[in-house]
């Protein structure tokens, strides 16, 4: 294992200043998958604290009577909370603490963060796992980062020699084949005031698909995206598709006032969300997607912090939306934290570009590359906004899935919670991804205003 942060940033300056380009996973590291490593390229043993235990396999079946597409039982109901983590005591946890969830304990008296026993639940199908492994040694990087190509599935850069290739494994994680669900987000005034945008998605995966045969996949394309607006009244009838490809997006956009389908350039970088009344950047979405060419990427290391796990509460069915959130940040109430390892990757802005973000810090959970935490800056370097990912295993599948993601604004005191599905009567439905349902043609003919 590589003893130190300093030394491991400092070995991959050295390899890309002298060769360009950083050198593959040997053979010898390769085979450490599924042995020391697991599957994914996380350590397979606990820490020597044994605060986090060794992965097992994590959750990979669904218990009985659990319907699929339906809400998840919470696996975890009967654990006892360790602990609460709040103003009065940041100095006893700093250290295993983000500046972002500091910021947001010394601003919001009322938040704080329930402690409970570390659950490594992560786990994958088989098949992704297989695909991951064969990874590590086949799949190439492009010199700029901007691509990389020797695989159609699996995280491609397993065990990671830089802050690009980890990013990647966060952008091409599997989740799912081709399924549609509705869930609602909601921007949140400092009085704790809002009124919901609720939005139908269709998903289409061909990067990882399972179940694709090989013509059925587009060469180079991760997903297609179909995003439409339900409600409230004056934004209905919005349609947004995305072809995610590796190394380019393709956007359309129906308007339902002109009927127009029209490209979407800008559906990218630091632009505006959807109806996220300025709470997130069009890349904020999933904590971070699309092109990365505008930062320049470290891989800092690994930490021990206490990130958002196993939040069968928060996002299930067994309390409501407006159980979920208030002034300030959603109810800490019902949220749960776990101490686990994560990857941090520190992005900074490249001279020549722009962004309103100068510096973003990733928190990327090592069991299943997910983002789980982002502290993000401003051009004065100050620490601007803050975004957390609750994330829960879709046991079923099994898969670790992105149900909510918020993101605060220190400045406004404000923030946007995305992916509430509460109130839904289901999580999510399988579709048959016909190609003819994810064009700019079938676009228009999905306009009904």
């Amino acid at each position: 294992m590589r003893k130190t942060l300093t030394i491991l940033g400092a070995a991959l300056t050295v390899a890309f200043a002298s060769t360009g380009a950083f050198a593959q996973v040997s053979a010898a590291e390769a085979a450490r998958l599924g042995q020391d490593l697991t599957p994914m390229g996380a350590e397979r043993a606990g820490n020597a604290a044994g605060t986090i235990p060794a992965w097992d396999g994590g959750l990979s079946s669904a218990p009985a009577g659990h319907v699929p597409g339906g809400h998840y039982a919470d696996p975890f109901a009967g654990d006892s909370m360790l602990f609460t983590i709040d103003a009065s005591n940041i100095s006893q946890h700093r250290d295993k603490l983000t500046p972002g969830q500091i910021a947001l304990l010394e601003t919001y008296p009322t938040w704080k963060m329930n402690v409970y026993p570390t659950r490594r639940s992560a786990a994958f199908p088989q098949a992704h796992y297989d695909q991951t492994m064969a990874n590590a040694t086949r799949v190439s990087l492009a010199a700029d980062g901007s691509t990389f190509t020797g695989t159609t599935g699996g995280i491609p850069f397993p065990i990671p020699q830089n802050g690009m290739e980890a990013i990647w494994n966060h952008l091409a994680r599997y989740r799912g084949e081709a399924y549609a669900m509705n869930w609602s987000q909601a921007a949140v005034t400092r009085t704790g005031s809002y009124t919901p945008v609720r939005f139908e998605y269709e998903y289409d995966f061909h990067y990882g698909s399972l179940t694709k045969s090989p013509d059925q996949i587009e060469e180079g394309k991760l997903f297609n995206f179909l995003q439409t607006v339900t409600a409230p009244a004056r934004l209905a009838g919005q349609i947004l598709l995305v072809h995610e490809f590796v190394d380019r997006r393709q956007a359309w956009t129906y308007n339902p006032g002109q009927r127009r389908v029209r490209l979407a350039p800008n559906v990218a970088y630091d632009n505006p969300g959807t109806a996220a009344d300025g709470l997130r950047t069009n890349d904020d979405f999933d904590m971070f997607n699309g092109a990365i060419d505008r930062y320049n990427w470290e891989l800092v290391g690994k930490r021990e912090i206490y990130v958002p796990y196993n939040a069968y509460k928060l996002v299930g069915n067994t309390i409501s939306m407006a159980d979920v959130l208030q002034a300030g940040h959603v109810n800490p109430d019902h949220a749960r934290y776990e101490l686990h390892r994560v990857w941090v990757v520190d992005a900074t802005l490249k001279e020549g570009t722009s962004h309103m973000y100068k510096r973003r810090t990733f928190y990327l959970d090592e069991d299943s590359w997910s983002i789980l935490a982002v502290d993000k800056y401003d051009a004065r370097d100050q620490l601007w906004r803050v975004s957390e990912l609750h994330t829960i295993n879709w046991f079923d599948i099994p898969m670790v899935y992105p149900n909510l993601e918020v993101h605060h604004d220190l400045q406004s005191g404000r923030y946007i919670a995305m992916g509430l599905r509460n109130d839904e009567a289901r999580v999510y439905d399988t579709i048959d991804a016909r190609p003819a349902r994810f064009t700019p043609a079938g676009l228009r003919g999905a306009g009904t205003r």
